[in-house]
């Protein structure tokens, strides 16, 4: 989809957006849910859909994948984080989409939801990464969540988030393959425009200037 159509589909479904996001945004409000030390999770969410807004078009595969894409990137967290259910999401989706958008939504949310698990590596486990690789729309949306994350933590607004800065860029080259389905379907795109705005946050200028064209972020 061209990136002017894609915006003009923004325009269009204006309404519907900006009710899943206050709508996204109460829920996490409601369960008294934080980002970082004290910012409301709907800073999370925005800096998500901020990533869909700019890059969604190259994902996109038409007019009924627009409503889909914003409600994965506000309701990604709802089951993990909210004391959602599976067919809460579902009912809440069917609020502003025709039923088989609706499934598409839900099934982008369950499919970034982490696994029960002791350990940051427990909780996305290969389990959860065939999920991703398996749900269309799935890898776009939770690599527009790292993109968030990375970029607030590479704000080096407190120890946690420069701590943060160093997992994520030792989990990347794992992160990316196994999001990654490696399918034509472009619903299945893990875009290469995303995963370089990682790489500016997580490499800095000394490590560009030693390191060639063929880091990690070209090869996944």
């Amino acid at each position: 989809m061209t990136k002017d159509l894609f915006e003009t589909l923004i325009e269009r479904y204006a309404e519907q957006i900006e009710c899943i996001r206050l709508s996204a945004h109460e829920l996490h409000r409601s369960v008294n849910q934080i980002y970082g030390d004290e910012l409301p999770y709907g800073y999370h969410l925005d800096m998500v859909v901020d990533g869909i807004r700019h890059f969604g078009h190259l994902v996109c595969a038409d007019e009924q994948g627009v409503l889909p894409l914003f409600f994965g990137g506000y309701y990604h967290d709802s089951i993990e984080d909210a004391r959602q259910t599976y067919h809460d999401v579902l009912k809440t989706a069917r609020k502003w989409m025709t039923e088989e958008q609706a499934l598409v939504a839900t099934e982008i949310v369950y499919a970034l939801t982490n696994d029960k698990g002791r350990t940051r590596a427990e909780r996305a486990g290969e389990k959860y990464y065939l999920g991703i690789r398996e749900t269309p729309y799935a890898p776009f949306v939770k690599l527009c969540d790292r993109l968030a994350n990375i970029t607030y933590s590479c704000s080096g607004v407190n120890a946690d988030s420069l701590r943060m800065k160093e997992v994520y860029k030792a989990e990347m080259p794992h992160f990316l393959s196994s999001i990654n389905p490696h399918l034509d379907d472009q619903r299945y795109l893990v875009p290469q425009e995303v995963v370089m705005k990682l790489a500016e946050c997580l490499i800095d200028d000394l490590e560009r200037e030693e390191q060639n064209a063929s880091v990690w972020w070209h090869e996944y």
